[in-house]
């Protein structure tokens, strides 16, 4: 297919390959899950039904993503390592950190229901993301023995404080009494007041859930005689264990310390600090125009299972602006996102701090949302059809330092998505006329614009130019600039958007008029 004259922009893109040969590990963690607990009558301190929903989670995980050995986790976070070699999406950190934290959300969705079943999730769930770098098998021992402390450290505390609350005492109350307590303390506080012996609660609460890939036995299928078939294959197992980073755990574990490297001594307690150093943050330059631009993971696969409308399913693209809505509604520095097929690019204003311009916390917190509210809306749109398994998007954050730039970024996405549609629209009628894919690609190949128009014209009788703007143009979203004069927001007859509304059109924006005609979109105010 031919290039536009925009293609430069993609030099604005940069790469964030995590070099071999460091260890990558993804760590996630509920966005904002203390509201969301809240709003779902968790049970404090400890809900075993919620960490049992993301160990299933992660368990999936482990499942879909062939390079993630080990991962633990407790409360609302969960770490998930890459074996050594690992060369997942060429190893690069924005790719990981998204896919990852997007798949999370959207098997978190799917299974509520399954932990959950008398009650409704209110709300789409996201979650953050980031990469840590293991320079080496001792790094990755200081990083898990750091979040187990961190597990215990925080489940000794809230349940003394969820104790406290629950006996009649204040939040500040609660809080003040545990004000500088060591850890002997709140043992003896439990035991004295509550009659609790910490070491006896839940090994799930105290200690966490890991997870990791080792070699069973399993019945593939039954021969003529009705004998079972069995092949050893790697399937993920979820352990307890009071000290994952102990050499004795991870030794014992031939998978852990051939994929990931072995732990040669023991470690005592480790400075947060020092692994800190070690995470992967790409900061966002200052006042610059930022996009998040998502794909689609594997969509020709899901959108041929899920049996979509070829060239174009209406429905489907529907959806995809649906989950923009949502996204724009969450998130007031986006101002205007484009999407076409099944991708989507959200522009932050110029000045915007999100998140202090982290870029793996913008792009997973945008691509989960959008991917959890995917699930959540896909029977909106597909009333009569199964979500057969859990989509995913990967994410990338471009810097594109001036106005002009980023309109012709804006550009170039709708440049593409005429050229592909204008091509599938050809081809897809060629095939459902009789021809074979190969045989349609080849009639295809080295046509021009106006040869694809004759042709459509001429063998099917479809002026191209009268398709849905929706497939020629791709969809806009932003918030609509127009007031309404009375409550119910109608003037002579004819409804109007409220005032910051998030509305979806279809236009041309690679002209200047659509932007001259909305200048509040990407002002600089």
């Amino acid at each position: 297919m031919a290039n536009s004259k925009y293609e430069y922009v993609k030099s604005f893109e940069l790469e964030d390959e995590v070099m071999l040969p460091n260890l990558i590990v993804v760590r996630i963690d509920g966005r904002d899950f203390s509201r969301f607990s809240q709003v779902h009558e968790f049970e404090k301190p400890n809900d075993e039904a919620a960490l049992n929903l993301m160990n299933s989670c992660s368990s999936a995980v482990l499942e879909e993503f062939p390079d993630i050995i080990f991962a633990y986790g407790y409360s609302d976070e969960y770490s998930f390592v890459f074996k050594k070699t690992s060369r997942f999406y060429q190893r690069r950190a924005s790719k990981n950190l998204s896919l990852v934290a997007s798949f999370f959300a959207a098997v978190y969705v799917t299974k509520w229901k399954e932990f959950f079943p008398r009650r409704r999730l209110e709300y789409a769930p996201s979650f953050s993301s980031k990469v840590v770098i293991c320079a080496s098998a001792e790094v990755l021992q200081a990083y898990l023995e750091w979040r187990q402390q961190d597990c215990h450290a925080n489940n000794q505390y809230e349940t003394c404080f969820w104790m406290l609350v629950n006996s009649g005492k204040t939040i500040s109350e609660s809080q003040e009494v545990l004000k500088d307590t060591q850890k002997q303390q709140k043992n003896e506080l439990l035991f004295q007041k509550f009659g609790i012996n910490y070491k006896t609660l839940p090994e799930l609460f105290r200690q966490g859930s890991c997870l990791f890939k080792t070699k069973v036995e399993e019945t593939v299928k039954h021969d003529e005689n009705g004998n079972p078939v069995k092949r050893m294959r790697r399937k993920a197992v979820l352990v307890h264990s009071e000290n994952i980073a102990g050499r004795s755990f991870w030794n014992e574990h031939p998978s852990l310390y051939g994929d990931l490297g072995q732990f040669t001594k023991d470690i005592g307690r480790v400075e947060p600090d020092f692994v800190r150093s070690f995470q992967f943050e790409n900061k966002l330059l200052p006042l610059t125009w930022v996009v998040v631009r998502i794909d689609g993971s594997h969509f020709h696969r899901f959108s041929d299972v899920h049996e979509f409308e070829k060239p174009n399913d209406e429905q489907a693209l529907k959806l995809m602006n649906s989950c923009a809505v949502a996204v724009l509604e969450e998130f007031e520095d986006i101002h205007f996102a484009y999407g076409v097929s099944d991708e989507y690019s959200f522009v932050l204003k110029r000045e915007s701090d999100l998140y202090q311009r982290q870029s793996s916390k913008i792009i997973s917190a945008i691509t989960s949302l959008f991917t959890s509210t995917y699930v959540i809306r896909w029977v909106d749109f597909f009333p009569h059809k199964e979500l057969k398994y859990p989509p995913s998007f990967d994410g990338r954050a471009v810097c594109y330092p001036t106005y002009k730039i980023l309109l012709d970024y804006l550009a170039w996405r709708q440049v593409d998505c005429h050229i592909n549609n204008q091509y599938n629209t050809c081809f897809w009628m060629l095939v459902k006329s009789g021809k074979t894919k190969t045989q349609s690609q080849d009639y295809l190949k080295g046509t021009q614009t106006r040869e694809k128009n004759e042709l459509l014209s001429s063998q099917f009788g479809i002026e191209y130019n009268t398709l849905p703007l929706i497939f020629r143009m791709g969809s806009l979203v932003f918030r609509s600039k127009e007031a309404v004069s009375d409550e119910n927001g109608v003037v002579s007859g004819k409804k109007l958007k409220r005032e910051g509304e998030v509305v979806v059109d279809h236009c041309n924006i690679i002209e200047r008029g659509f932007w001259e005609e909305h200048p509040h979109i990407l002002s600089y105010s």
